[in-house]
């Protein structure tokens, strides 16, 4: 039976950590270069509707390194749902590759493409989640600091996607997950109603304060354009500066960020270039648990 990752909730436990098992493995492969052609001749078909650094260059080198061929399908090339149904596109896509990602604006789009392809579908973000960047997040905090269980995350910002695929992970996963966000700003009350280790509070001292890993997104997302100056306002505090992180009172805390960072808004040069930033060895491990993912959902392990 095929496999989607539309949601973290769409893995287990268990599968999650296999993912990180693979990616590991992976991993230290390429960094040995050791050859992993474990998707020899299969086709990636990536359908992007917002632009893209990290998303497109580590699908795309990932699949290369793996041994197949990624193909980049531009905002105009399909046009999802409006010169083509959704569900055409994913019939069409299912008869000529093996994997299909997509980088869309809606989880609407996501689960009509999973519901209509009979291959595996990954979402590289929507609306609602963001479940390969929280993947590679919390690959790489274990491999920072340990066993998850024995961490606190706090997250300060936008109660966005990235902030409800954390939600769902801290609900699989058991780790203590701390989130700061205006009150009109919080993350999706479903997620946080199925949320065990959850704490949110609209002040970002309070989460810092336990925090072995602290972390922020930008405060207007692709899409959310227009609000971006009434949001400057209201996320003021909510910035990740020197002053903040003075009330960390774990001294070996890391800093994490999804990127593109908007420097001197939510988070300050200081910090996303000081000692504490992990911020660019995140964005490597993007392309390590890409592969994870895609050899996890081809069963090829």
């Amino acid at each position: 039976m095929k496999r989607d990752l539309t949601s973290i909730f769409d893995l287990t436990r268990d599968e999650i950590y296999k993912i990180f098992e693979i990616t590991r493995d992976l991993k230290e492969k390429q960094k040995r270069g050791v050859e992993h052609k474990l998707l020899k001749d299969r086709t990636l078909a990536m359908i992007f509707e917002k632009p893209s650094l990290r998303t497109r260059v580590t699908f795309e080198t990932g699949m290369t390194q793996l041994g197949g061929h990624a193909i980049y399908l531009a905002p105009a090339d399909i046009q999802l749902g409006k010169r083509e149904a959704v569900k055409d596109v994913a019939k069409n896509l299912s008869r000529w590759v093996d994997i299909i990602m997509a980088r869309v604006f809606s989880h609407k789009t996501i689960k009509e493409l999973a519901e209509n392809a009979d291959i595996p579908v990954i979402n590289g973000l929507c609306d609602l989640e963001h479940p390969c960047q929280i993947l590679c997040d919390l690959f790489t905090v274990i491999e920072k600091k340990g066993d998850l269980n024995k961490i606190t995350l706090a997250y300060i910002g936008d109660g966005n996607n990235v902030c409800n695929s954390f939600i769902a992970a801290s609900a699989l996963l058991d780790f203590k997950l701390n989130v700061a966000t205006p009150d009109g700003y919080k993350p999706s009350k479903e997620y946080m109603e199925r949320a065990k280790n959850l704490k949110w509070t609209d002040n970002p001292i309070d989460a810092v304060k336990d925090a072995d890993v602290i972390y922020t997104d930008v405060w207007a997302s692709m899409g959310q354009e227009a609000e971006t100056e009434q949001r400057k306002k209201i996320f003021k505090s909510y910035q990740l500066n020197s002053k903040l992180l003075e009330n960390a009172q774990k001294k070996d805390y890391i800093i994490m960020h999804c990127l593109p960072a908007h420097r001197g808004e939510e988070i300050t040069d200081e910090v996303i270039d000081g000692p504490h930033s992990i911020v660019f060895d995140q964005a490597e491990n993007r392309l390590h648990i890409q592969k994870g993912i895609m050899v996890f959902l081809c069963k090829r392990f």
